[in-house]
């Protein structure tokens, strides 16, 4: 699997929750493999503007842009839609941002549920429909959802957060469907533990955690990125409507083991 640096102008790729953890190294492996790239974030203005000027100064020759947007916001997001529309320019879409909601299923809080709906599902599905548009017309395009294993096993107290990535499974693929002849590829990474920011909660349970995977280790945000990447390249164009788990193993072993 190769990620050959594209002479020339490069092709835009809008990435979400790019600033920092999966979402950078998304945006830095797109950078590397010769994309232009613009992403989204809510809150972090200082590590976005850091890995603007990062890139733009180890890769001269590619245009990195950052623009605030919380999608949890719809009016935000509608309006980001209409400059999206405006546009018209993007051959690559990667929906990173995500929110998470721990609960029993028995337990859940609407509003709590709704709003991780909203990021992790809703603003993917108003965003494809901006840019899937113009890639049909272009009859070429990439679409990448980063998913979760969550989606494909249950988990006791992921009920919410599994749903929103289960909605964004059945999506993908139905639009990867709808698309497929006009050029565009659809699919969905789904990955199990990220060693980023997020899984700070868990530092307790990290070593018990990693025995329980069989590569025996969380994955490094790199791990991920190198698959986006791919995804976006011309190697992967007859890949769409696929669920790619990128979990060291995890949903490919029995849950119940020996040892």
């Amino acid at each position: 699997m190769t990620t050959e640096p594209s002479p020339g102008p490069g092709r835009r790729v809008l990435v979400t929750g790019g600033a920092s953890g999966l979402g950078a190294a998304i945006v830095r492996a797109l950078v590397a493999a010769g994309h232009d790239v613009a992403f989204t974030y809510r809150s972090s203005a200082e590590a976005a503007e850091g890995l603007v000027a990062e890139l733009s100064a180890s890769h001269p020759g590619r245009t990195v842009t950052a623009r605030a947007l919380d999608l949890a916001d719809r009016d935000a997001v509608e309006a980001f839609c209409e400059d999206l529309e405006a546009d018209d320019g993007f051959h690559g879409f990667v929906h990173n941002a995500g929110q998470s909601y721990d609960a029993l299923a028995a337990m859940l809080d609407q509003d709590r549920a709704e709003a991780a709906m909203q990021v992790n599902f809703w603003s993917l599905t108003r965003l494809a429909k901006s840019l899937v548009r113009g890639m049909t017309r272009a009859r070429a395009g990439r679409i990448v959802a980063i998913g979760s294993v969550a989606a494909l096993r249950a988990n006791p107290g992921n009920a919410a957060y599994a749903a929103t990535k289960g909605a964004l499974i059945a999506y993908c693929r139905t639009l990867a469907v709808e698309s497929a002849k006009r050029g565009v590829t659809v699919n969905v990474i789904a990955p199990g533990f990220i060693d980023t920011g997020m899984m700070a909660p868990y530092a307790a349970y990290r070593a018990t955690m990693e025995r329980q995977i069989p590569a025996g280790r969380f994955a490094r945000p790199e791990d991920v990125a190198a698959l986006a990447a791919f995804l976006m390249g011309e190697g992967a164009a007859y890949i769409t409507g696929a669920v790619l788990p990128v979990d060291g193993g995890l949903t490919a072993m029995m849950g119940v083991h020996r040892s």
